[in-house]
């Protein structure tokens, strides 16, 4: 029972449908329901800072039903996305309607990459493939190599263009963040084909397929609904993919590693990134928001993500936290402090490794 409780993330594609079936105002019922109404609800619902025992993580880890509760975001997403197109094409939608559509389209695509987020880590060759028809839908793909092999290797350092420096806003964190990653992801991928013997025109080069696979989607776009339901396609998956970044802005803002060597780190430790405890965030994203777990551990499924209540504390959940990032006199007001705090205090303790990555990081294969 315990994994249909995360079934409540999708009220996100059903506030989506509802504003596309009522249009006018209520396409914007997405962008209210997961700014203004879950932030309201998160501080009333509390903290979830229970963690399982061994005995109930190995019960979770062999219960498929979280494996059918993340999979099946995938068409749903998908449909969501066809039927806003659709709409939007065919039924003669006022401006402002567009724009409303767009940003719950965006809203709903920066959801489903924390879903891709969750599959791309995992062995299995379908969860990877949805991962990836996941962020394509977002014009996003390189973040599936990028995320794995870059961000977990290289977080809380300066190494990693995904880790907000002390004192950045955000405004010039996103295209840092967004441009160094896709460089990351040329440079790995390369190394990782040239490794597997994949040639230049080999689909097998992620280099080649991601861009091909995201122009064919975009030429069926354009085929099936014309040049605006092309443009709505990109704009959609923009504004999805700026809501991932933002979210890795407040998930690591000014926390560092030690550097043991030149260009070597300790391991990366829970102290090394933004942890959020509030309930409903954590259901709707699929324990995302136990981050300081997720990084410490990469391979730990969402089920079983533990809370570690030593490790730095965002102050509101995810969704709250968003809002804050977007005013940056605001954030640094909440947040320097925060991050003062923990550098004038004990440095973690942590075993260093020779990459500086968590001990079940998927090295490249």
């Amino acid at each position: 029972m315990r994994a249909l409780w995360y079934l409540v993330a999708y009220l996100i594609p059903a506030t989506a449908v509802v504003g596309m079936t009522l249009g006018g105002w209520w396409l914007l019922s997405t962008l209210l329901f997961v700014f203004a109404l879950t932030p309201i609800l998160d501080h009333l619902i509390g903290l979830d800072e229970s963690n399982l025992d061994e005995s109930g993580e190995a019960a979770e880890k062999t219960n498929r039903a979280y494996d059918v509760v993340v999979r099946m975001w995938v068409p749903v997403q998908i449909g969501v996305l066809v039927a806003g197109l659709w709409v939007a094409t065919r039924g003669h939608l006022s401006g402002f309607e567009l724009v409303g559509l767009v940003v719950s389209l965006g809203i709903l695509g920066g959801a489903g990459i924390n879903v891709a987020h969750e599959l791309m880590h995992r062995k299995a060759k379908l969860d990877k493939a949805l991962a990836e028809a996941l962020m394509t839908s977002v014009s996003y793909t390189h973040f599936c190599v990028e995320h794995i092999y870059g961000h977990h290797k290289n977080v809380a350092t300066p190494l990693d263009p995904a880790t907000a420096r002390f004192g950045e806003a955000v405004y010039r964190f996103l295209p840092r963040s967004v441009l160094g990653g896709m460089r990351s992801f040329w440079r790995i991928e390369g190394e990782l084909a040239a490794r597997k013997g994949y040639g230049r025109f080999d689909l097998r080069n992620r280099r080649l397929r991601y861009p091909l696979v995201w122009a064919l989607c975009v030429a069926a776009a354009l085929l099936v609904f014309g040049p605006l339901g092309a443009l709505l396609f990109v704009a959609q998956g923009v504004t999805g993919f700026l809501m991932l970044e933002v979210i890795n802005y407040l998930e690591h803002y000014g926390l560092e590693r030690r550097e043991t060597r030149p260009g070597r780190y300790e391991r990366v430790q829970p102290a090394h990134s933004w942890n959020s405890a509030h309930l409903l965030t954590k259901l709707y994203l699929f324990g995302l928001p136990r981050h300081s777990d997720h990084h410490y551990l990469a391979s730990r499924p969402y089920a079983i993500l533990r809370h570690h209540g030593d490790a730095p504390q965002l102050p509101a959940g995810y969704a709250t936290m968003f809002l804050v990032a977007l005013v940056p006199p605001l954030w640094r007001a909440v947040m320097d402090p925060r991050v003062e705090a923990l550098r004038s205090g004990p440095a973690p303790t942590a075993g260093a490794s020779a990459d500086g990555a968590s001990t079940e990081w998927a090295s490249p294969a």
